[in-house]
Order: structure tokens, then C-alpha cells, then sequence
């Protein structure tokens, strides 16, 4: 089965292991998914992720972070550029989420990383997504 746009495809997996509160959830591995984790993961919005390998294709762990109510940490995840419509943004014009208390995860030069680290390193790029 081929898949138009695996990062939809991970944020939906998040999302819907999220409202079913689940602790974990595993997603197909891939470079791209690994380093939004990662941004993820800086930014306190998941507890951690590991990479589980196997023969086929590697699969991601992904641990969720949830507060001490057990209300998720995450109450927003959405994909703004999607494979038909790409969405940019040079450094002046980079997304402010809620007001900086969300992320927007942009792929740059420098790798992907959180609108606030593309702010300092004054460089733009695609707009992933929006975490809040």
C-alpha cells in the first residue's frame, strides 16, 4: 500500500493514540519522522521516542507525555503544507503558534527543527506542521 503523505499519516497516529490515551504508539520509521520526534521531544511535547529495528522497515516508538490530570500534553496537531500545496516561510515571516505557546516544526538548510530555533538561526523554510 503506498501512502501520499506519511507525515499526515504520523501526526494522525499521534493524535488518535492521544484521545484513546494510550502511553505509546508505533509508527513506520523514516529519517524525516525521526527528526520530528526529536523536535517533539525538545519541546517537552512527548516523553521520548525510540527506534525499533527490524528487517523490513525500522519502526518508531513514539511515548507520550500527559499531565498530572492525564489530560494530553498535546491539545492541537495540525499539517499545514501538504504534498499539494507546499507552504514556505523565509525567516521574517515565520508562523507564531498561539501566540508562542505552540511550535511550528519547519524543514530548513540546517535540518528540521522548531520555528523558535529557525528564528535564531535566521534561516525559513517549509512549514511541516503546528504543535500546541
Amino acid at each position: 500500500m503506498s501512502m501520499t503523505d506519511p507525515v499526515a499519516d504520523y501526526l494522525t497516529r499521534i493524535r488518535n493514540a492521544q484521545a484513546a490515551s494510550k502511553r505509546w504508539v508505533d509508527i513506520p520509521a523514516s529519517n524525516l519522522k525521526n527528526r520530528i520526534s526529536f523536535v517533539l521531544k525538545e519541546e517537552h511535547f512527548i516523553r521520548d521516542y525510540i527506534l525499533i529495528k527490524d528487517n523490513k522497515q525500522n519502526t518508531l516508538r513514539v511515548f507520550l507525555n500527559y499531565d498530572f490530570n492525564n489530560d494530553p500534553v498535546i491539545k492541537g496537531i495540525q499539517r499545514i503544507s501538504k504534498p499539494g500545496r507546499r507552504v514556505y516561510a523565509d525567516s521574517g515571516n515565520l508562523p507564531r503558534v498561539l501566540n508562542g505557546m505552540g511550535v511550528a516544526i519547519i524543514t530548513t538548510s540546517k535540518g528540521v527543527i522548531s520555528d523558535k530555533k529557525a528564528k535564531r538561526l535566521n534561516v525559513g523554510g517549509e512549514v511541516l506542521c503546528q504543535v500546541w
